[in-house]
């Protein structure tokens, strides 16, 4: 799941419109939910899942990192790549923040769940998935109903996500699935992590590295 910033208010107008070489432009959809899923406030039979959440508090930058990019990497995920060791930390150690690694029966990390309840009364899902290997096996809807169920405290009114078309194909309809509802839509252009060089130009592959 990519991070987007403000896009503002001014809408582009219809048509092409030219990308420099080196950066990259994502279309970004910002999905929400007001109120909590019904299905979260009854008991229900929870999934024989081999995973579990383990709270990260006190997380080094190498060690954050390399779970972002083992999980993002393939997505082009960048954002917190561009932070320097203080930047990172402000934000991953702020106590408005919870980190959980994903862990399965062998304690190894698969996958990343980040809530940012920084802003008074929403939780953004700031940081959702897995690594490669372990999509496909119906994980994501274990985490979802994980993440909402810890989202969904105190005084929280609003839960929301954002997904760009650089995250995989199906990632809009599985959170509308999960009840999130599409409410905007906006165009981020960026420099590419990989002319950057915050990733290997040998990634992302359905979106082509074009430089001078």
């Amino acid at each position: 799941m990519a991070i987007a910033h403000d896009p503002g208010t001014a809408p582009l107008g219809q048509g092409f419109h030219a990308i420099a070489p080196g950066d990259l432009a994502a279309v970004v959809t910002a999905l929400e939910m007001r109120e909590m899923p019904a299905a979260l406030r009854r008991p229900g039979i929870e999934p024989d899942v081999p995973l579990q959440l383990e709270r990260w508090t006190d997380c080094a930058p190498e060690r954050y990192r390399l779970l972002y990019k083992r999980v993002g990497a393939p997505w082009l995920w960048w954002s917190r790549l561009a932070l320097d060791d203080a930047a990172l930390m402000a934000i991953i150690h702020d106590p408005a923040v919870e980190l959980y690694a994903v862990t399965d029966r062998a304690r190894i990390e698969i996958g990343m769940l980040e809530l940012d309840f920084r802003t008074p009364g929403a939780c953004e899902i700031a940081f959702f998935g897995f690594v490669p290997k372990a999509t496909g096996h119906g994980f994501g809807r274990w985490l979802m109903r994980r993440a909402l169920q810890r989202a969904w405290t105190g005084a929280v009114e609003k839960v929301w996500v954002h997904t760009c078309t650089l995250d995989g194909p199906g990632a809009v309809a599985f959170y509308v699935r999960q009840g999130f509802v599409p409410h905007s839509r906006f165009v981020e252009v960026f420099r590419d992590p990989r002319a950057a060089g915050l990733l290997g130009a040998d990634l992302g592959a359905l979106h082509p590295l074009i430089v001078d």
